[in-house]
This record gives structure tokens, sequence and C-alpha cells, in this order.
């Protein structure tokens, strides 16, 4: 397992350098945080690992938050809970201690995958909720056109979904449609709102950005700022702009009691 960066993140992306806005792109988007809200079921202490800024921790739960980033933890809102300094291959909690566990755009963060995965399945004695990310159906989105290096590296760091339902025992994989106004701005939620992606700060606050060269986003600024002006984008995608939700990636898995 690698070691932490500066600001302890514990896996590849330095979100002491990336993740100093995150909270101001990547805020809740209801209707995800409604679906993890019903898979956690009737739960009351819940432990979200990897909790970042807080996003999706349901308010009316009695919610222990980890995060190894100290710029993850500082953008966290009052009334939230302060986030324990530590990583999901080592909890510092006992067996069974929660009702259930959350995780949400994190697992790809996770150094060692399956230790992590046993880690939460020890502390939690209940349903396990992982928001994360298909790889195989990451090239739906149509970055995929303008800067395929950056799906390339979000295809090699995301768990394919089956492997980490094999780890927890046995989940369910379900498709979460994205909303034409998400407000969590992971990639895809800009699939009909292609101008937001040439806002640095938005591009930031995903971190397969971090990965590749300058030239690569230049010529992807450059490209789509072209295609916007003239039209391209929109005689190609332009039916995007309008679609209620999308199907991209996204996924929830959820294990049973």
């Amino acid at each position: 397992m690698g070691g932490r960066l500066s600001d302890g993140s514990a896996g590849d992306a330095d979100y002491g350098t990336i993740g100093t806005d995150y909270s101001r792109y990547r805020r809740p988007e209801p209707r995800i945080a409604e679906l993890i809200v019903q898979a956690l079921g009737d739960a009351r202490t819940v432990l979200n690992i990897g909790a970042g800024a807080g996003s999706y921790e349901p308010r009316d739960r009695d919610v222990t938050a980890v995060e190894p980033s100290a710029s993850m933890r500082a953008q966290r809102p009052a009334d939230l809970p302060v986030a324990l300094d530590a990583v999901a291959e080592r909890l510092p909690f006992a067996d069974d201690s929660f009702d259930a566990a959350m995780a949400t755009f994190t697992v790809h963060q996770w150094p060692d995958l399956a230790a992590g995965l046993r880690e939460v399945r020890r502390v939690a004695r209940g349903p396990v909720v992982i928001l994360t990310s298909d790889p195989a159906l990451l090239d739906r989105f149509w970055l995929t056109e303008y800067a395929p290096e950056v799906i390339a590296v979000e295809a090699s760091r995301y768990p394919p979904p089956e492997r980490i339902a094999e780890l927890l025992g046995g989940a369910a994989v379900t498709p979460v449609p994205i909303p034409l106004t998400c407000s969590d701005g992971f990639g895809e939620a800009y699939y009909g709102r292609p101008e937001a992606l040439l806002d640095q700060g938005a591009r930031r606050a995903n971190s397969a950005w971090s990965f590749v060269g300058r030239d690569v986003v230049d010529r992807f600024e450059q490209r789509l700022r072209d295609d916007l002006a003239d039209g391209t984008w929109d005689a190609r995608f332009g039916a995007l702009r309008t679609r209620p939700t999308f199907e991209g990636s996204l996924v929830l898995i959820t294990t049973g009691e």
C-alpha cells in the first residue's frame, strides 16, 4: 500500500493541490442523495469512508466520517461532524460498530481495495452503500471525443463494480441516472452543459485531469471552444442539452443486511 501525500491524501491524487475549491463544485445532488438514503434503510449509525467535504452524508443519522486529506476535512460544513484522519484499509473501530457504511466517489482512491472493503464489512453490521463509476461505461460521455486521455485515466483507476460486489460478498449494482442540472460536478454531470468544463475549477474538482499533461488540456480547451463557437458540438451532441437525465457510468452498489 502506497504512502500518504503531503496533506494526508491516501490515494493517487493530491487533494492538497487539486481539492482547494472542491466543495464549491462538488455539491451533493439531491436526487442522488435520496437514493443513498433509501439504500441505507433504517440504519441510525453510519460510517462514511473517504468522506471528503461531506457530500451525501445524511443529516438525520448519527454519522461518523473518516477522511485522510486535511484539505478535504477543512472544507466540511460546520453542521457536519469533524472527520477523523483515517484510511479505509485501517479503520480505527471495533467489529460491528455501525449499522451501515457508505462511500461515495472514493473507492478508486483506495490503494488496497480488497483490504479497504474487508475493513468496511468488519465494522458495519448492516448494509454497505458505495457510489462509484463503472469504467466500462465511461466512453458513453462525449468527453471521450475531446479528451480521450482523461477517460482512459478514469477507466484505469475505477475498479469494476463486479469486483467490488465480489469483494463485499455479494451486492446489487444499480445504474444511477444523472440529472441535467446535477449539482455534483463530477465529469458526466456536465453532459448537457459543455461550457462548464471550460472552467478550470470544474476540471480541478475531477481528479483525472490532474494526471494528464498541459498539452491535453490546451488541446481540449481549444477544440471545445471552437466546436461550441461554430456549432459542431451542438450538431453532434446538442440533444443532450435538454435530455432530463443521462445514463453514463454512475452506479450504486448496495449489499443486503
